[in-house]
């Protein structure tokens, strides 16, 4: 079959009516504007080998740098390739983020071919650090080239486009978490009912819009996806923020349907439940249908989606967010037979290592405090805590339920501010549950940076709320910024975090200590460490570590040792 020169990686059993060729053999239109309408009115749709000509007369034609490794870059790499069989299981490379390769009807072994590509790719490109389109891109283009070579070479010339003010893929965290703020504005102006749901049922919103690039690039059918490639390769980027939106619109049309009520839930459920309707969508949506929905909208320019990338991204460089925030996990050279702690065993306290700053890694824990020991007494707790820095704080309560905090700063800071009870300590803080179940929750600006006030951190020396106080200054309020100096997104109402608010660590005086502040309190311990209250608050984003009041039944605090210096 004629199709066998561009389908030699395809299952063809898997393609259904797209395995038949009808319509038109040849493409012949030089008029930009024509060859546009072409494209959307899918003139090619229907012919395999006609789409690859295509896809392969567009891709040549994207202007590119000077030095752009082509096939024959691929084949000196590889080598002969019929001598060697690509294997699947080689890791992508750390720059997807983690994306899968979707199958898009390919065979089993054109997958290997895929890994293979990319990590090929990764070699002759160093400068991408974070391009998480890349394993999708990789694999639509797989089924409409002749060899690996080929594919290679116009995954290349994606990825080298040096038009100006043309982007076909994302390359650094940068411009992808820019794309997503600004994907949250287009959202909030396109398609204002479809964002409204999302405000309501997700408890973050921009995690939810950070998976708008796989809704198209990864989740959509292939039947629909080849699709949006057509247009995607004629008129670039634009066209994945229009199906995006299309693809809300629809979501939002397909809960209405439902009758599903708009009750605020976890942001990774509101995430499955998206990604799982788009990956279904085939059987409410034909590809037509879909891209219809995309080009209705009207005076979304290419103009307004650059501006509004530029803006985000300056608003975030000027918070000095331009790469992906990651924490290695470090394991703690422990010696079981020695280490003894009443509340967490010698594998549990290896989990808690993991999760802190690397510096501290060569250090050994140091029991400083314990109520068996030392008693219930704030005062003693002081005593025994101060000059150290950091600490662990670990609690288990007479419920059985076991919790704590990391603490950046020593005690002692608690001093400057007299007898008032003021808030200390740095975005290294964290808080956590080990049982019932294990889980971390750091400072809500590391986890979500772009979320942050634009304007200098303060609040350090705000007086915190104690137990039963909820004070008007501790909630969640509007920050006041310079017009112009964040993005419309980051300054839409859902996001209103108050630098106050996040940033309120940890905080003691003589009848209490307290960790986490805004809109309540992580952790409340009275002066006696008998009593104490978990609650949510605005600085680490967490729900109540155990029950909302609780009675300690111990309590430990852990210093960290220089192993080195010992």
């Amino acid at each position: 079959m004629a199709e066998e020169d561009y389908g030699s990686f395809v299952d063809w059993n898997q393609m259904g009516d797209l395995a038949k060729s009808s319509g038109p053999t040849k493409v012949d239109c030089k008029d930009l504007k024509e060859f546009k309408q072409m494209a959307r009115q899918g003139y090619w749709a229907n012919n395999h080998k006609l789409r690859a000509q295509v896809y392969k007369q567009l891709i040549k034609d994207i202007p590119c740098r000077t030095v752009t490794p082509d096939a024959e870059v691929y084949r000196d790499i590889m080598g002969n390739a019929a001598s060697k069989k690509p294997s699947s299981h080689i890791p992508l490379p750390e720059f997807v983020d983690g994306s899968p390769l979707p199958r898009y009807c390919l065979k089993a072994e054109a997958v290997a071919s895929a890994h293979q590509i990319i990590n090929c790719v990764a070699g002759q490109f160093p400068d991408i650090s974070h391009c998480p389109s890349l394993p999708a891109v990789t694999s639509l283009l797989l089924h409409f080239s002749v060899d690996e070579a080929q594919c290679f070479e116009h995954v290349s010339r994606m990825l080298a486009c040096n038009e100006p003010g043309k982007r076909l893929l994302d390359q650094t965290f940068l411009a992808y978490e820019s794309s997503c703020m600004t994907f949250g504005d287009l959202a909030n102006k396109y398609c204002t009912a479809a964002h409204k749901m999302i405000v309501a049922t997700a408890q973050d919103v921009l995690e939810v819009y950070s998976d708008w690039q796989r809704w198209v690039l990864g989740d959509l059918p292939f039947s629909h996806m080849v699709r949006v490639l057509d247009i995607y390769l004629v008129e670039g980027y634009k066209v994945l923020f229009r199906v995006a939106i299309a693809l809300l619109k629809f979501y939002r049309k397909h809960k209405a349907e439902g009758g599903q009520s708009n009750q605020q839930q976890d942001s990774s459920k509101v995430k499955e439940d998206i990604q799982a309707f788009v990956k279904g969508i085939a059987s409410t949506v034909t590809p037509e249908k879909l891209l219809e929905k995309a080009f209705s909208i009207r005076m979304l320019s290419r103009k307004e989606i650059t501006l509004l990338q530029l803006t985000n991204e300056k608003s975030l460089q000027q918070k000095g967010i331009t790469v992906k925030q990651k924490r290695r996990n470090v394991q703690l050279a422990l010696n079981p037979d020695t280490f003894s702690s009443e509340i967490v065993s010698a594998k549990e306290m290896r989990d808690i290592w993991s999760w802190i700053p690397e510096r501290f890694a060569l250090c050994q824990p140091q029991l400083l405090f314990t109520t068996s020991t030392h008693g219930c007494s704030l005062t003693r707790f002081y005593s025994h805590c101060e000059g150290y820095e950091p600490t662990l704080l670990l609690i288990r309560t007479t419920d059985g339920d076991v919790c704590g905090a990391f603490l950046s700063t020593d005690w002692e800071e608690r001093k400057r501010g007299g007898n008032k009870l003021s808030f200390f300590g740095t975005g290294e803080c964290f808080v956590f549950r080990l049982k019932p179940e294990m889980e971390r929750y750091e400072w809500v600006v590391i986890r979500h940076p772009e979320l942050a006030s634009s304007n200098k951190i303060q609040g350090q020396e705000d007086t915190a709320s104690s137990e039963g106080q909820n004070s008007d200054n501790n909630g969640l309020q509007q920050p006041e910024k310079p017009v112009g100096d964040l993005s419309p997104f980051l300054s839409a109402r859902h996001f209103n975090l108050n630098s106050k608010n996040t940033s309120m660590f940890m905080a003691g005086n003589f009848d209490s200590i307290i960790v986490g502040g805004g809109d309540g309190n992580a952790l409340y311990i009275d002066s006696e460490l008998n009593h104490g209250r978990a609650g949510r608050c605005a600085t680490f984003d967490n729900p109540p570590l155990c029950n909302e009041s609780f009675q300690v039944a111990l309590l430990e605090v852990w210093g960290f040792q220089d192993a080195m210096a010992s």
